[in-house]
């Protein structure tokens, strides 16, 4: 197999820091040279820029040095990932030892003498083969000391002893792999692939195949209520597609001929023909699943700095059994030391617990890309909120209609600019036309075909006379109807913070209707839960008009607001911020707030804002509900607090194991039953997920 890294180029170096600019072949993403240069000895962290081919790692100069650190990495072989048969077969081996491991315990008594010792070498031998190789790559480790142990029981020819280590250390790994085998399965249930069937045009007749099967360059068929299945271009027909899943865009658009589709979209009328550019996992609506693995294999700090303890700790157990022996120069009590560790509890424990978070965060319609995303959001202490889409709904309602014609009420202005917006989906078309059928007195205009100025507003002829509904300058500049004997009332809306639609009818200014975009309801009540969940600033950013922004914020009781920000500007407040040491939540809609979301700490992205196969954001909302950004939160300090909980009690219950069996109050195979028993018993309370919020299956959507 060839080497992975063609070139590694030394740019700067400490005495325990080294950044280094290279090249390698696939795999090329962070995660996988993460995990392959972690691992080498002596390496305490890794921090990679694939974006960029430079990489700095943190050593312990104690055990490696630059130059070996250089050889090694460069010395690596491509790692292959394996799936979910690979995990299946190491399952399986590893029950097959379990297996051999019990029948030998059982006939430790039954057998001949003479044959007992060569039984228990044969069956210790995978523990034997994994020790020597974790000595030779990794120094001492955890299987080094088990593997002591079983040879000093042997020795002593306690082969009883022997073999019951030997079975509860088989029994052990066992279940440790299960039950981190079960918490990925816990995420990968949010992604069960789409098996259900599609129509496709083959040889010119139109046939269902199963989704799993479609292939590039197959016309697909996706008619009213069907989820497109592909990413493509359409081929003919015509129909209206909501693509709030991908876009974020609330209000369907119509696609035709030439016009992109994504998968994930959904068809709410209509009918199309598509040619198939994308299917699978590479379509947009599978990219998520990405996120997912991901998370799956990303190590967050709290993880990482339990590895190095784990590890670190080694070293002392063989030591207190050294210490023990000198004392005591009892071989048996030296064994009973040897049975016991922090390495596997320290090491799986936080993983497992992670991803039971991120699994529970699913069911409640948030998706988690990492742990370090959980990791931080329960450090946060500045939560940053954007307004439109967020704190507010989006959604446009008419709250005046102002009338300045004797002619007319102002029913009769709703329903005559809802007579001629009715045709068209702009936000303000349809907040109008909304505000129309909920009149009393609903009525229809009969009208001649309507006029859209894209950027103006609409036109068309009620009763012989035009109808003019738009802004100001369309009113005022293009149709040359004055508005100034109107001004005061003008005046007022706009300091409201309101969005006016002018009338004109018949060559005059008839009316305005005053437009608000919408305080979404539960709002008041999210931040209140976020100050008791230990937030300190409730903080908005904006692009709107600052009288708008100061009533909302008012409204709302935030620390302080900025307005009329341009995107990358929201980027520069959050700098600002974090310069003066705040740890950051910022919560947008993903879209214009892209440079926002990825410049803080931890970026939340609005269900109905972010093209979820590109998230910027580390936190993703899968429904339109603000309140659970304060179950997010709610959820990462959970989490934090059951990590915390579960290394209090390794150390716990391992010293105190150890500590007994200094003493000789524990033999060498009631060590081995206490430490792998509170092992097990902490990864389980870590997989059940102990203290987490739970959470019914609200989203099922998501794993289509």
């Amino acid at each position: 197999m060839a080497v992975w890294f063609s070139r590694l180029e030394r740019k700067h170096a400490t005495g325990q820091r080294i950044r280094y600019s290279y090249q390698c072949g696939a795999p090329r993403t962070a995660v996988a040279i993460q995990q392959a240069i972690g691992a080498l000895k002596g390496v305490r962290s890794v921090r990679v820029n694939s974006a960029i081919h430079m990489l700095v790692v943190e050593f312990e100069p104690e055990q490696t040095t630059v130059e070996q650190l250089g050889a090694a990495i460069l010395a690596l072989k491509p790692p292959v990932r394996t799936q979910h048969a690979p995990k299946a077969e190491t399952e399986d081996a590893l029950l097959g030892g379990v297996a051999l491991s019990a029948a030998t315990l059982l006939a430790t008594r039954s057998i001949q003498p003479s044959l007992r010792a060569p039984l228990a070498l044969l069956t210790a031998i995978p523990l034997f083969s994994e020790a020597t190789e974790n000595f030779i790559n990794k120094g001492i480790t955890s299987h080094v000391l088990e593997a002591l142990a079983v040879a000093i029981s042997i020795g002593r020819k306690d082969f009883l002893a022997a073999n019951t280590t030997s079975f509860l250390l088989a029994l052990g790994e066992y279940l440790e792999h299960s039950i981190e085998r079960r918490s990925d399965n816990l995420l990968k249930q949010l992604l069960r692939p789409d098996t259900g069937e599609v129509w496709v045009e083959r040889d010119g007749q139109e046939v269902t195949v199963e989704a799993r099967d479609l292939q590039v360059g197959d016309i697909v068929i996706a008619s009213t209520g069907k989820v497109i299945p592909v990413d493509g271009t359409v081929l003919g027909g015509e129909a209206l597609v909501n693509e709030a899943t991908m876009t974020g865009e609330s209000v369907p658009v119509v696609r035709r001929r030439k016009n992109r589709v994504l998968a994930g979209t959904l068809v709410e009328e209509g009918r199309i023909r598509i040619y198939a550019e994308q299917v699978g996992s590479h379509a947009a609506a599978a990219r998520i699943a990405d996120f997912v693995e991901q998370s799956l294999d990303a190590k967050s700090t709290t993880q990482l700095q339990a590895a190095q303890l784990a590890d670190r700790l080694v070293p002392m157990v063989l030591g207190l059994a050294g210490v023990t022996w000198l004392f005591s120069r009892d071989w048996e009590r030296t064994s009973a030391v040897l049975q016991a560790d922090y390495s596997c509890a320290l090491k799986l424990a936080t993983p497992v617990a992670f991803k039971s978070a991120m699994y529970q965060g699913g069911q409640a319609g948030i998706l988690v890309k990492s742990a370090t995303a959980l990791e931080r959001l329960a450090a946060a202490d500045t939560f940053v909120f954007d307004k439109t889409g967020t704190l507010t709904s989006g959604l446009l309602q008419v709250t005046d209609s102002i009338t300045f014609s004797t002619r007319y009420s102002s029913e009769d202005l709703i329903n005559l600019a809802a007579s001629v917006e009715e045709h068209y989906f702009h936000p303000l078309a349809l907040a109008v036309v909304e505000a129309a059928r909920q009149l009393k007195h609903h009525q229809h205009f009969n009208h001649k075909e309507v006029e859209f100025i894209v950027a103006h507003g609409v036109a068309s002829v009620i009763d012989g006379q035009r109808i003019l509904v738009g802004s100001r300058h369309f009113i005022e500049d293009d149709e040359g109807i004055s508005t100034k004997a109107h001004a005061e009332v003008i005046n007022r809306l706009n300091q409201e913070g309101k969005t006016l639609l002018y009338i004109g009818f018949g060559g005059e200014l008839i009316g305005v209707l005053a437009l608000k975009d919408t305080q979404r309801p539960n709002a008041a009540a999210t931040l209140k839960r976020l100050r008791t969940l230990g937030v300190k600033r409730l903080i908005m950013l904006t692009g709107d008009h600052p009288e708008r922004a100061k009533a909302l914020a008012e409204d709302l009781g935030l620390d302080d607001f900025k307005a009329g920000l341009l995107p990358h500007e929201k980027a520069g407040v959050l700098q600002e911020l974090a310069a003066q040491g705040a740890q950051i939540a910022f919560i947008g809609d993903g879209v214009n707030d892209a440079p926002a979301l990825s410049g803080a700490q931890v970026g939340i992205s609005m269900h109905n804002g972010a093209d979820i196969a590109r998230l910027a954001s580390d936190v993703t909302l899968l429904e339109d509900d603000l309140s659970l950004v304060a179950e997010a939160r709610a959820l990462a300090l959970s989490t934090q607090r059951l990590i915390n909980t579960n290394f209090n009690l390794t150390l716990g219950l391992n010293t105190s194991i150890l500590t007994a069996a200094a003493f000789g109050l524990l033999k060498p195979v009631s060590a081995s039953m206490l430490h792998n028993g509170t092992t097990i018993a902490i990864l389980l309370r870590a997989l059940v997920g102990a203290g987490l919020p739970r959470y019914s299956r609200k989203t099922k959507e998501i794993a289509h």
